[in-house]
Protein backbone atom coordinates (compact mmCIF):
# COMPACT_ATOMS: atom_id res chain seq x y z
CA UNK A 1 0.00 0.00 0.00
CA UNK A 2 1.24 3.43 -0.83
CA UNK A 3 2.03 5.87 1.94
CA UNK A 4 0.95 9.38 1.01
CA UNK A 5 1.31 12.69 2.76
CA UNK A 6 -1.76 13.68 4.71
CA UNK A 7 -1.41 17.23 3.39
CA UNK A 8 -2.82 15.87 0.16
CA UNK A 9 -5.96 14.65 1.85
CA UNK A 10 -6.83 16.99 4.69
CA UNK A 11 -10.01 18.90 4.24
CA UNK A 12 -11.13 17.36 1.25
CA UNK A 13 -15.60 -11.33 7.67
CA UNK A 14 -17.84 -8.58 9.42
CA UNK A 15 -16.24 -11.66 10.50
CA UNK A 16 -14.01 -13.94 8.70
CA UNK A 17 -16.97 -15.31 6.84
CA UNK A 18 -17.36 -18.46 8.60
CA UNK A 19 -16.67 -21.78 7.34
CA UNK A 20 -18.73 -24.31 9.01
CA UNK A 21 -21.72 -25.55 10.67
CA UNK A 22 -24.24 -24.54 13.20
CA UNK A 23 -21.90 -22.27 15.07
CA UNK A 24 -21.63 -20.10 11.98
CA UNK A 25 -25.32 -19.62 11.69
CA UNK A 26 -25.68 -18.56 15.29
CA UNK A 27 -22.57 -16.46 15.63
CA UNK A 28 -23.55 -13.96 12.98
CA UNK A 29 -26.66 -13.04 14.95
CA UNK A 30 -24.70 -10.96 17.34
CA UNK A 31 -26.22 -9.10 20.20
CA UNK A 32 -27.59 -5.68 20.65
CA UNK A 33 -26.29 -5.04 24.15
CA UNK A 34 -25.84 -1.33 24.82
CA UNK A 35 -22.40 0.18 24.62
CA UNK A 36 -21.09 1.04 28.03
CA UNK A 37 -21.38 4.67 28.94
CA UNK A 38 -18.25 6.76 28.78
CA UNK A 39 -16.70 8.16 31.92
CA UNK A 40 -16.35 11.42 30.01
CA UNK A 41 -18.35 14.08 31.88
CA UNK A 42 -19.57 17.14 30.02
CA UNK A 43 -22.54 19.45 29.81
CA UNK A 44 -24.64 18.55 26.78
CA UNK A 45 -26.39 21.90 26.69
CA UNK A 46 -29.00 22.92 24.15
CA UNK A 47 -29.59 20.55 21.23
CA UNK A 48 -30.26 22.48 17.99
CA UNK A 49 -33.33 21.54 15.96
CA UNK A 50 -32.40 22.86 12.54
CA UNK A 51 -28.62 23.05 12.20
CA UNK A 52 -27.69 19.51 11.15
CA UNK A 53 -24.93 19.29 8.51
CA UNK A 54 -25.98 17.51 5.31
CA UNK A 55 -23.99 16.02 2.46
CA UNK A 56 -25.23 15.58 -1.11
CA UNK A 57 -25.10 12.13 -2.68
CA UNK A 58 -23.85 12.72 -6.26
CA UNK A 59 -25.66 9.59 -7.52
CA UNK A 60 -29.17 10.57 -6.45
CA UNK A 61 -28.97 14.09 -5.08
CA UNK A 62 -30.04 12.88 -1.62
CA UNK A 63 -29.39 15.41 1.16
CA UNK A 64 -28.09 13.02 3.81
CA UNK A 65 -27.48 13.93 7.45
CA UNK A 66 -23.81 13.73 8.36
CA UNK A 67 -24.86 11.83 11.48
CA UNK A 68 -26.27 8.44 10.56
CA UNK A 69 -28.09 6.16 12.98
CA UNK A 70 -26.54 2.70 13.25
CA UNK A 71 -29.26 0.27 14.32
CA UNK A 72 -26.95 -2.41 15.66
CA UNK A 73 -27.32 -1.53 19.35
CA UNK A 74 -30.99 -0.84 20.01
CA UNK A 75 -31.95 -0.81 23.69
CA UNK A 76 -33.01 -4.16 25.16
CA UNK A 77 -35.41 -5.27 27.85
CA UNK A 78 -36.18 -8.66 29.46
CA UNK A 79 -38.47 -10.85 27.38
CA UNK A 80 -42.00 -11.20 28.84
CA UNK A 81 -41.55 -14.95 29.19
CA UNK A 82 -38.31 -14.43 31.11
CA UNK A 83 -36.30 -16.15 28.37
CA UNK A 84 -33.59 -13.78 27.22
CA UNK A 85 -34.05 -10.22 25.99
CA UNK A 86 -36.02 -8.40 23.33
CA UNK A 87 -35.72 -4.95 21.82
CA UNK A 88 -37.40 -2.21 23.82
CA UNK A 89 -39.62 -0.93 21.00
CA UNK A 90 -40.90 2.06 22.95
CA UNK A 91 -37.35 3.22 23.61
CA UNK A 92 -36.45 2.70 19.94
CA UNK A 93 -39.46 4.77 18.87
CA UNK A 94 -38.42 7.57 21.23
CA UNK A 95 -34.83 7.61 19.92
CA UNK A 96 -35.94 7.53 16.27
CA UNK A 97 -38.49 10.32 16.81
CA UNK A 98 -35.89 12.49 18.51
CA UNK A 99 -33.29 11.81 15.82
CA UNK A 100 -35.64 12.71 12.97
CA UNK A 101 -36.88 15.80 14.80
CA UNK A 102 -33.27 16.99 15.06
CA UNK A 103 -32.33 16.37 11.46
CA UNK A 104 -31.02 12.78 11.35
CA UNK A 105 -32.38 11.05 8.25
CA UNK A 106 -30.09 8.04 7.57
CA UNK A 107 -30.78 4.73 9.34
CA UNK A 108 -28.55 1.68 8.84
CA UNK A 109 -29.56 -1.85 9.80
CA UNK A 110 -29.03 -5.48 8.69
CA UNK A 111 -30.84 -8.83 8.91
CA UNK A 112 -28.30 -10.07 11.48
CA UNK A 113 -28.24 -7.09 13.83
CA UNK A 114 -29.62 -7.47 17.35
CA UNK A 115 -29.96 -11.23 17.09
CA UNK A 116 -32.03 -10.80 13.95
CA UNK A 117 -34.47 -8.31 15.53
CA UNK A 118 -33.12 -4.97 14.30
CA UNK A 119 -34.83 -4.73 10.91
CA UNK A 120 -38.29 -5.32 12.36
CA UNK A 121 -37.79 -2.86 15.22
CA UNK A 122 -36.34 -0.25 12.88
CA UNK A 123 -39.21 -0.72 10.45
CA UNK A 124 -41.83 -0.29 13.18
CA UNK A 125 -40.22 2.94 14.40
CA UNK A 126 -39.76 4.44 10.94
CA UNK A 127 -43.20 3.43 9.67
CA UNK A 128 -44.63 6.11 11.95
CA UNK A 129 -42.93 8.80 9.82
CA UNK A 130 -43.47 9.88 6.18
CA UNK A 131 -41.30 7.77 3.88
CA UNK A 132 -39.64 10.84 2.36
CA UNK A 133 -38.38 11.86 5.82
CA UNK A 134 -35.67 9.19 5.98
CA UNK A 135 -33.17 7.15 4.01
CA UNK A 136 -33.00 3.47 4.89
CA UNK A 137 -29.98 1.19 4.48
CA UNK A 138 -29.81 -2.57 4.96
CA UNK A 139 -27.60 -5.39 3.78
CA UNK A 140 -27.33 -8.79 2.15
CA UNK A 141 -25.87 -10.69 5.12
CA UNK A 142 -25.62 -14.07 3.39
CA UNK A 143 -22.69 -15.34 5.43
CA UNK A 144 -23.27 -19.03 6.05
CA UNK A 145 -25.68 -19.81 3.22
CA UNK A 146 -25.07 -17.90 0.01
CA UNK A 147 -27.11 -19.91 -2.43
CA UNK A 148 -29.14 -17.79 -4.79
CA UNK A 149 -32.36 -19.09 -3.22
CA UNK A 150 -31.33 -18.14 0.33
CA UNK A 151 -29.89 -14.80 -0.77
CA UNK A 152 -33.08 -13.84 -2.60
CA UNK A 153 -35.17 -14.89 0.39
CA UNK A 154 -33.07 -12.65 2.67
CA UNK A 155 -33.40 -9.74 0.25
CA UNK A 156 -37.18 -9.95 0.05
CA UNK A 157 -37.52 -10.54 3.79
CA UNK A 158 -35.82 -7.19 4.44
CA UNK A 159 -38.63 -5.39 2.60
CA UNK A 160 -41.18 -7.22 4.73
CA UNK A 161 -39.43 -6.55 8.04
CA UNK A 162 -38.78 -2.89 7.23
CA UNK A 163 -42.29 -2.35 5.80
CA UNK A 164 -41.06 -0.50 2.70
CA UNK A 165 -41.37 -1.00 -1.05
CA UNK A 166 -37.91 0.39 -1.88
CA UNK A 167 -34.52 0.61 -0.18
CA UNK A 168 -32.51 3.80 -0.35
CA UNK A 169 -29.13 2.16 0.30
CA UNK A 170 -28.35 -1.53 -0.07
CA UNK A 171 -25.02 -3.16 0.78
CA UNK A 172 -23.16 -6.38 0.15
CA UNK A 173 -22.38 -7.05 3.80
CA UNK A 174 -18.83 -7.31 5.12
CA UNK A 175 -16.80 -7.92 2.00
CA UNK A 176 -13.16 -8.89 2.54
CA UNK A 177 -13.02 -11.77 5.00
CA UNK A 178 -12.69 -15.51 4.72
CA UNK A 179 -11.17 -16.79 1.50
CA UNK A 180 -10.99 -13.31 0.05
CA UNK A 181 -11.84 -12.81 -3.62
CA UNK A 182 -13.09 -16.38 -3.98
CA UNK A 183 -15.64 -15.80 -1.24
CA UNK A 184 -16.82 -12.59 -2.93
CA UNK A 185 -17.38 -14.56 -6.10
CA UNK A 186 -19.22 -17.29 -4.20
CA UNK A 187 -21.49 -14.91 -2.25
CA UNK A 188 -22.36 -12.41 -4.92
CA UNK A 189 -21.11 -13.14 -8.44
CA UNK A 190 -21.27 -16.85 -9.28
CA UNK A 191 -24.81 -17.08 -7.85
CA UNK A 192 -25.95 -14.12 -9.95
CA UNK A 193 -26.87 -11.95 -6.97
CA UNK A 194 -24.79 -8.94 -8.01
CA UNK A 195 -26.41 -8.93 -11.46
CA UNK A 196 -29.80 -9.25 -9.77
CA UNK A 197 -29.14 -6.30 -7.44
CA UNK A 198 -27.95 -4.12 -10.32
CA UNK A 199 -31.27 -4.84 -12.08
CA UNK A 200 -33.14 -4.07 -8.86
CA UNK A 201 -31.42 -0.69 -8.84
CA UNK A 202 -32.46 -0.12 -12.43
CA UNK A 203 -36.03 -0.98 -11.44
CA UNK A 204 -35.93 1.54 -8.57
CA UNK A 205 -36.35 -0.93 -5.70
CA UNK A 206 -32.76 -0.11 -4.72
CA UNK A 207 -31.75 3.54 -5.09
CA UNK A 208 -28.06 3.21 -4.16
CA UNK A 209 -25.92 0.06 -4.31
CA UNK A 210 -22.71 -0.39 -2.34
CA UNK A 211 -20.80 -2.66 0.06
CA UNK A 212 -19.21 -2.64 3.49
CA UNK A 213 -15.58 -3.64 3.89
CA UNK A 214 -13.60 -5.54 6.52
CA UNK A 215 -10.37 -7.32 5.83
CA UNK A 216 -8.22 -8.10 2.82
CA UNK A 217 -7.07 -5.04 0.86
CA UNK A 218 -6.85 -7.17 -2.29
CA UNK A 219 -10.60 -7.72 -2.03
CA UNK A 220 -11.14 -3.97 -1.65
CA UNK A 221 -9.15 -3.32 -4.82
CA UNK A 222 -10.93 -6.17 -6.61
CA UNK A 223 -14.36 -4.75 -5.81
CA UNK A 224 -13.36 -1.38 -7.22
CA UNK A 225 -12.08 -3.07 -10.39
CA UNK A 226 -15.45 -4.71 -11.19
CA UNK A 227 -17.52 -3.30 -14.02
CA UNK A 228 -20.16 -2.03 -11.60
CA UNK A 229 -21.14 1.51 -10.72
CA UNK A 230 -20.87 1.68 -6.95
CA UNK A 231 -22.85 4.50 -5.40
CA UNK A 232 -21.15 4.26 -2.01
CA UNK A 233 -18.79 2.13 0.09
CA UNK A 234 -18.88 1.70 3.87
CA UNK A 235 -15.47 1.58 5.59
CA UNK A 236 -14.01 1.62 9.08
CA UNK A 237 -12.54 5.08 9.52
CA UNK A 238 -11.40 7.02 12.58
CA UNK A 239 -8.29 8.89 13.67
CA UNK A 240 -6.68 5.73 15.07
CA UNK A 241 -7.36 3.59 11.98
CA UNK A 242 -6.42 6.42 9.62
CA UNK A 243 -2.77 5.39 9.67
CA UNK A 244 -2.59 2.78 12.44
CA UNK A 245 -5.16 0.09 11.60
CA UNK A 246 -4.66 -3.16 13.47
CA UNK A 247 -5.47 -6.79 12.76
CA UNK A 248 -7.14 -7.45 9.43
CA UNK A 249 -8.17 -3.82 9.05
CA UNK A 250 -6.61 -1.56 6.43
CA UNK A 251 -5.43 2.01 6.97
CA UNK A 252 -8.43 4.22 6.26
CA UNK A 253 -6.17 6.77 4.58
CA UNK A 254 -5.63 4.30 1.73
CA UNK A 255 -9.30 3.28 1.51
CA UNK A 256 -10.57 6.85 1.47
CA UNK A 257 -8.12 7.99 -1.17
CA UNK A 258 -8.99 5.09 -3.47
CA UNK A 259 -12.67 6.00 -3.19
CA UNK A 260 -11.87 9.67 -3.65
CA UNK A 261 -10.13 8.89 -6.96
CA UNK A 262 -13.41 7.41 -8.20
CA UNK A 263 -15.71 9.98 -6.56
CA UNK A 264 -17.52 7.25 -4.64
CA UNK A 265 -19.37 8.41 -1.53
CA UNK A 266 -18.06 7.12 1.80
CA UNK A 267 -20.19 5.86 4.67
CA UNK A 268 -18.21 5.53 7.90
CA UNK A 269 -18.54 2.84 10.55
CA UNK A 270 -16.59 2.31 13.78
CA UNK A 271 -15.69 5.96 14.09
CA UNK A 272 -15.41 5.39 17.85
CA UNK A 273 -13.74 1.97 17.55
CA UNK A 274 -16.56 0.35 19.47
CA UNK A 275 -16.42 3.09 22.09
CA UNK A 276 -12.65 3.00 22.68
CA UNK A 277 -12.19 6.54 21.34
CA UNK A 278 -14.69 7.80 23.90
CA UNK A 279 -12.95 5.95 26.73
CA UNK A 280 -9.37 7.12 26.43
CA UNK A 281 -6.96 6.99 29.34
CA UNK A 282 -6.85 9.97 31.64
CA UNK A 283 -3.71 11.44 30.09
CA UNK A 284 -5.17 11.52 26.59
CA UNK A 285 -8.51 12.83 27.86
CA UNK A 286 -6.65 15.70 29.53
CA UNK A 287 -4.91 16.59 26.25
CA UNK A 288 -8.21 16.81 24.37
CA UNK A 289 -10.04 18.56 27.20
CA UNK A 290 -7.33 21.20 27.28
CA UNK A 291 -8.32 22.20 23.75
CA UNK A 292 -12.12 21.86 24.06
CA UNK A 293 -13.02 21.57 27.75
CA UNK A 294 -16.78 21.83 27.24
CA UNK A 295 -16.95 19.11 24.55
CA UNK A 296 -17.02 15.34 24.89
CA UNK A 297 -14.02 13.19 24.06
CA UNK A 298 -16.22 11.37 21.52
CA UNK A 299 -16.89 14.61 19.65
CA UNK A 300 -13.26 14.67 18.47
CA UNK A 301 -13.75 11.39 16.61
CA UNK A 302 -16.96 12.65 15.03
CA UNK A 303 -15.34 15.90 13.94
CA UNK A 304 -12.41 13.99 12.44
CA UNK A 305 -14.74 11.78 10.39
CA UNK A 306 -16.89 14.66 9.24
CA UNK A 307 -13.92 16.77 8.14
CA UNK A 308 -13.49 14.74 4.96
CA UNK A 309 -15.78 16.04 2.20
CA UNK A 310 -16.43 12.67 0.55
CA UNK A 311 -18.01 11.32 3.74
CA UNK A 312 -21.75 11.07 3.13
CA UNK A 313 -22.68 10.01 6.65
CA UNK A 314 -20.96 8.74 9.79
CA UNK A 315 -22.77 5.93 11.60
CA UNK A 316 -23.11 5.67 15.34
CA UNK A 317 -24.98 3.02 17.32
CA UNK A 318 -26.64 5.34 19.86
CA UNK A 319 -28.32 3.35 22.61
CA UNK A 320 -28.55 6.23 25.06
CA UNK A 321 -30.32 9.54 24.54
CA UNK A 322 -27.34 11.52 25.84
CA UNK A 323 -25.09 9.98 23.19
CA UNK A 324 -27.60 10.85 20.47
CA UNK A 325 -27.85 14.41 21.77
CA UNK A 326 -24.09 14.88 21.98
CA UNK A 327 -23.57 13.61 18.44
CA UNK A 328 -26.34 15.83 17.08
CA UNK A 329 -24.66 18.84 18.68
CA UNK A 330 -21.29 17.92 17.14
CA UNK A 331 -22.79 17.94 13.65
CA UNK A 332 -25.21 20.87 14.14
CA UNK A 333 -23.29 22.28 12.44
CA UNK A 334 -19.97 20.50 11.93
CA UNK A 335 -16.86 22.42 12.87
CA UNK A 336 -14.17 20.73 10.73
CA UNK A 337 -10.86 19.93 12.33
CA UNK A 338 -8.08 22.43 11.77
CA UNK A 339 -4.64 21.35 10.60
CA UNK A 340 -3.40 21.72 14.16
CA UNK A 341 -6.23 19.51 15.44
CA UNK A 342 -5.50 16.85 12.82
CA UNK A 343 -1.94 16.81 14.13
CA UNK A 344 -3.18 16.53 17.73
CA UNK A 345 -5.37 13.54 16.82
CA UNK A 346 -2.48 11.86 15.01
CA UNK A 347 -0.37 12.33 18.14
CA UNK A 348 -3.24 10.90 20.20
CA UNK A 349 -3.41 7.86 17.92
CA UNK A 350 0.33 7.31 18.25
CA UNK A 351 0.15 7.55 22.04
CA UNK A 352 -2.73 5.06 22.08
CA UNK A 353 -0.39 2.51 20.52
CA UNK A 354 1.85 2.75 23.59
CA UNK A 355 -0.87 1.62 25.98
CA UNK A 356 -1.44 -2.17 26.10
CA UNK A 357 -5.19 -2.19 25.47
CA UNK A 358 -6.77 -5.07 23.55
CA UNK A 359 -8.29 -3.80 20.26
CA UNK A 360 -11.85 -4.94 21.05
CA UNK A 361 -14.59 -2.88 19.37
CA UNK A 362 -17.45 -4.55 21.26
CA UNK A 363 -18.91 -5.66 17.92
CA UNK A 364 -19.89 -9.04 19.42
CA UNK A 365 -19.00 -10.94 16.25
CA UNK A 366 -17.33 -13.44 18.60
CA UNK A 367 -20.65 -14.17 20.29
CA UNK A 368 -22.35 -16.32 21.32
CA UNK A 369 -19.60 -18.28 23.03
CA UNK A 370 -20.57 -21.98 23.14
CA UNK A 371 -19.31 -22.09 26.74
CA UNK A 372 -21.17 -18.98 27.87
CA UNK A 373 -18.33 -16.47 28.20
CA UNK A 374 -19.15 -12.78 27.78
CA UNK A 375 -16.01 -12.17 25.73
CA UNK A 376 -16.57 -8.46 24.94
CA UNK A 377 -17.37 -7.64 28.58
CA UNK A 378 -14.16 -9.33 29.75
CA UNK A 379 -12.00 -7.49 27.22
CA UNK A 380 -13.68 -4.13 27.79
CA UNK A 381 -13.26 -4.39 31.56
CA UNK A 382 -9.56 -5.13 31.08
CA UNK A 383 -9.20 -2.15 28.72
CA UNK A 384 -11.07 0.12 31.08
CA UNK A 385 -8.68 -0.82 33.91
CA UNK A 386 -5.67 -0.18 31.65
CA UNK A 387 -6.99 3.29 30.86
CA UNK A 388 -7.69 4.00 34.53
CA UNK A 389 -4.29 2.78 35.67
CA UNK A 390 -5.67 -0.26 37.49
CA UNK A 391 -3.43 -2.87 35.86
CA UNK A 392 -0.40 -3.20 38.14
CA UNK A 393 2.72 -4.24 36.26
CA UNK A 394 4.09 -5.75 39.44
CA UNK A 395 2.83 -6.74 42.87
CA UNK A 396 5.47 -4.30 44.15
CA UNK A 397 3.78 -1.29 42.50
CA UNK A 398 3.01 1.58 44.84
CA UNK A 399 -0.72 1.47 43.99
CA UNK A 400 -0.93 -2.34 43.86
CA UNK A 401 -3.54 -2.77 46.61
CA UNK A 402 -5.80 -0.06 45.19
CA UNK A 403 -5.48 -1.33 41.61
CA UNK A 404 -6.01 -4.95 42.71
CA UNK A 405 -9.22 -4.05 44.52
CA UNK A 406 -10.54 -1.92 41.65
CA UNK A 407 -9.85 -4.62 39.06
CA UNK A 408 -11.39 -7.53 40.98
CA UNK A 409 -14.49 -5.71 42.23
CA UNK A 410 -15.08 -4.19 38.81
CA UNK A 411 -14.60 -7.57 37.14
CA UNK A 412 -17.29 -9.23 39.24
CA UNK A 413 -19.65 -6.32 38.65
CA UNK A 414 -19.04 -6.24 34.89
CA UNK A 415 -19.03 -9.96 34.16
CA UNK A 416 -21.07 -12.66 35.95
CA UNK A 417 -18.79 -15.32 37.42
CA UNK A 418 -20.09 -18.06 35.16
CA UNK A 419 -19.22 -15.91 32.13
CA UNK A 420 -15.68 -14.95 33.14
CA UNK A 421 -12.43 -15.92 31.44
CA UNK A 422 -11.87 -18.85 33.81
CA UNK A 423 -14.56 -20.78 31.89
CA UNK A 424 -12.73 -20.57 28.55
CA UNK A 425 -11.77 -24.05 27.31
CA UNK A 426 -9.58 -22.75 24.49
CA UNK A 427 -11.77 -24.09 21.68
CA UNK A 428 -10.80 -20.96 19.69
CA UNK A 429 -14.00 -20.93 17.63
CA UNK A 430 -14.29 -17.21 18.29
CA UNK A 431 -10.92 -16.04 16.97
CA UNK A 432 -11.77 -16.43 13.29
CA UNK A 433 -14.82 -14.23 13.74
CA UNK A 434 -12.94 -11.22 15.09
CA UNK A 435 -12.50 -8.36 12.58
CA UNK A 436 -9.63 -7.06 14.74
CA UNK A 437 -7.75 -10.40 14.62
CA UNK A 438 -7.61 -10.65 18.42
CA UNK A 439 -6.26 -14.00 19.60
CA UNK A 440 -9.22 -14.34 21.91
CA UNK A 441 -8.44 -17.69 23.53
CA UNK A 442 -4.91 -16.54 24.35
CA UNK A 443 -6.23 -13.28 25.81
CA UNK A 444 -8.75 -15.19 27.92
CA UNK A 445 -5.97 -17.38 29.30
CA UNK A 446 -3.79 -14.36 30.01
CA UNK A 447 -6.55 -12.41 31.74
CA UNK A 448 -7.62 -15.46 33.75
CA UNK A 449 -4.05 -15.96 34.99
CA UNK A 450 -3.82 -12.28 35.88
CA UNK A 451 -7.09 -12.49 37.83
CA UNK A 452 -5.95 -15.57 39.72
CA UNK A 453 -2.62 -13.92 40.57
CA UNK A 454 -4.53 -10.96 41.98
CA UNK A 455 -6.93 -13.18 43.95
CA UNK A 456 -4.17 -15.29 45.46
CA UNK A 457 -1.93 -12.33 46.19
CA UNK A 458 0.90 -13.90 44.22
CA UNK A 459 3.99 -11.93 43.45
CA UNK A 460 4.54 -11.13 39.78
Amino acid sequence: MKKENRNNINRRSFLKVLGSGVFVSTAVFYGCKPERKSADHYNIGEVPLDKMTYRTNPSTGDKVSLLGYGCMRWPLMPAPDGNGEIIDQEAVNTLVDYAIEHGVNYFDTAPVYCQGMSEKATGIALKRHPREKFFLATKLSNFSNYTRENSLAMYYQSFKELQVDYLDYYLLHSVGGGSGIQLVNDRYIDNGMLDFLVKEREAGRIRNLGWSFHGDVDVFDYMLSLDVKWDFVQIQMNYADWRHAQGRNVNAEYLYKELEKRNISVVIMELLLGGRLSRLNDHLVALLKQRRPDKSVASWAFRFAGSFPLVLTALSGMTYMEHLQDNIITYSPLEPCSEEEFELLEETAQMMLKYPTIPCNDCKYCMPCPYGLDIPAILLHYNRCVNEGNIPKSSQDENYRQARRAFLIGYDRSVPKLRQASHCVGCDQCTSHCPQSIQIAKEMARIDKFVEDLKQGREF
